[in-house]
């Protein structure tokens, strides 16, 4: 569970605060993995493409 302590009535600093670690604790992702059930060839190819994906952008960057 995440908590995040309000200073000086700052609710907005606050927000922000637990909108981060919320994002960094990775239940968001894991809510979009488990949204729809995804066959196994079809993650396979998936995980195949983003790879492809990932090496072409290092290597432009680069």
């Amino acid at each position: 569970m995440t908590k995040v302590v309000v200073q000086n009535g700052n609710i907005d600093g606050a927000l922000k605060k637990f909108k981060v670690k919320f994002a960094r604790s990775g239940v968001p992702s894991e809510l979009k993995k488990r949204k729809f059930h995804v066959k196994p060839g079809v993650e396979k190819r998936m995980k195949k493409e983003e790879g492809i994906k990932n090496s072409h952008k290092k290597r432009n960057r680069d």
